[in-house]
């Protein structure tokens, strides 16, 4: 049993007529948005705007797909929340060219690929609660942005004690 489509748009009145345009607003829960230690909650709405405007031969959708996310911060591994915003721009055509264009099925298009690529490539590969995180102490694991943790970091890594005798000339 195929899932049930939640993104296709018919475009048959604009077919009729180029240069015809439409706006649509469709909300829709899809699965399986997820890059590294960030994802949109299984439950959340994809909220996608989009013109359509018909060519003599397919269709232009132009608009932007927003989406809350939710991550854990690469530095101090706590929970982080955000929404995005990415823009949709697409050609469907009823013969595509591979890369460049989508396909337009007789009188309907479906935004789901598209809005889904857009989707995964705003998504965060390593979130941040702030910009300024501290992050945790690599000695005692204690979380620098609520507590300083005392441990020094006088003792100097000794995966670069090789270069200590490098000495350049002036």
């Amino acid at each position: 049993m195929s899932r049930p489509r939640v993104l296709t748009v018919s475009v048959a009145d604009l077919l009729r007529r180029p240069g015809q345009r439409r706006h649509e607003s469709i909300d829709a829960v899809l699965d399986g948005l997820q890059v590294l230690g960030s994802q949109v909650p299984l439950d959340a709405a994809v909220h996608v705007e989009v013109d359509l405007e018909s060519l003599n031969e397919g269709m232009v959708v132009k608009g932007t797909a927003e989406a809350p996310w939710v991550g854990e911060c690469r530095r101090c591994l706590g929970p982080v929340k955000s929404k995005l915003r990415t823009g949709i721009l697409e050609v469907y055509e009823a013969h595509p060219t591979e890369g460049e264009t989508q396909l337009l099925e007789g009188t309907e298009i479906d935004l789901e690929p598209v809005v889904r690529e857009a989707v995964l490539l705003e998504l965060p590969l390593a979130p941040l609660c702030r910009h300024d995180c501290a992050g945790l102490c690599p000695r005692c694991g204690a979380d620098r942005n609520e507590v300083p943790c005392g441990c020094g970091t006088d003792d100097p890594d000794p995966r670069w004690a090789g270069l200590e005798g490098l000495r350049f000339e002036e």
